[in-house]
């Protein structure tokens, strides 16, 4: 399971440590965090000179000043230097958060089994555009992941599953966000920032896990009274597992299909009173 690296600012940073994408967040949030501190300080340090150096006293008329040009340039300039560079910082950083990388050579294996599939124009894809492509849907109350692999023209067959997503470690997972009725939020802290399933829209994220794990999440927005029990799961395990774990749910579906077919032939043959419509 992944484990937070526990520092002095463990308790006031992101969870990460499952995903480039996290880790990238999360050095990111410590940076602006460390700023932000060191400023809060001289703020309030200079705040604190200024009540006990200045503070009133019995007899003594204060200065009585009307500005200080000078003293109001620069803190305005200064205010404007740290805001550019906060700027800078992010945008160094973003693109590493916002762009896939490569999977490792075990994850460029299930190419020749055609996991891996490219990804969509509106998402970022690695630079050899190949990602393991997983649907994402939140349903009240449960989220849903479909695989690659559908059995039929149209994609219906593919495998899935509800709650737990299994994924290969070392191989770039693409995720397509999507709803089919309120608005869900998919997160996973570990693994990266929360993304928004909206009804009718598909949002995209990624994350690459290193190695074998279980990481924890949940629904990130209130969606009705089951929201507290939409959790969410990601089970990675090696790329060999989760080839044959891809296989077992095809095999499972396949069967289960087959079973419901040969029911329904049953029934069409079924006279008198059992007897049912064909539409």
């Amino acid at each position: 399971m992944g484990h937070l690296i526990l520092t002095p600012l463990a308790f006031f940073t992101p969870q990460s440590g499952g995903s480039p994408q996290a880790n990238e967040i999360d050095s990111l949030y410590k940076i602006l965090l460390v700023i932000a501190v060191v400023i809060f300080v001289a703020v309030m340090g200079a705040m604190i000179y200024a009540l006990v150096r200045f503070r009133a006293r019995k007899g003594v008329t204060p200065a009585q000043i009307r500005g200080n040009t000078r003293l109001e340039v620069g803190w305005t300039v200064a205010a404007a230097v740290v805001l550019i560079a906060l700027a800078v910082v992010t945008f160094i950083k973003l693109p590493s958060i916002q762009n896939p990388p490569n999977s490792g050579p075990e994850g460029d294996r299930l190419t020749a089994a055609g996991s891996l599939q490219f990804a969509s124009i509106q998402q970022k894809a690695p630079p050899n555009g190949k990602a393991l492509k997983i649907q994402v849907v939140g349903r009240q109350f449960i989220w849903q992941y479909v695989y690659p692999g559908a059995s039929e023209p149209d994609g219906l067959g593919a495998p899935y599953s509800y709650e737990e997503m299994v994924v290969p470690t070392e191989t770039t997972v693409s995720l397509d966000v999507q709803s089919s009725d309120v608005l869900h939020a998919w997160w996973v802290p570990e693994l990266g920032g929360k993304v928004q399933a909206v009804p009718g829209y598909h949002n995209y994220t990624w994350f690459k896990i290193p190695k074998p794990g279980i990481y924890k999440g949940q629904c990130a927005v209130l969606c009705g009274r089951g929201h507290a029990r939409m959790i969410a799961t990601v089970r990675a395990v090696p790329p060999a597992t989760f080839d044959a774990w891809l296989a077992g749910r095809k095999k499972q579906l396949a069967e289960a299909n087959a079973a419901a077919k040969e029911e329904r032939a049953k029934l069409s043959k079924q006279t008198g009173a059992g007897q049912v419509e064909n539409p």
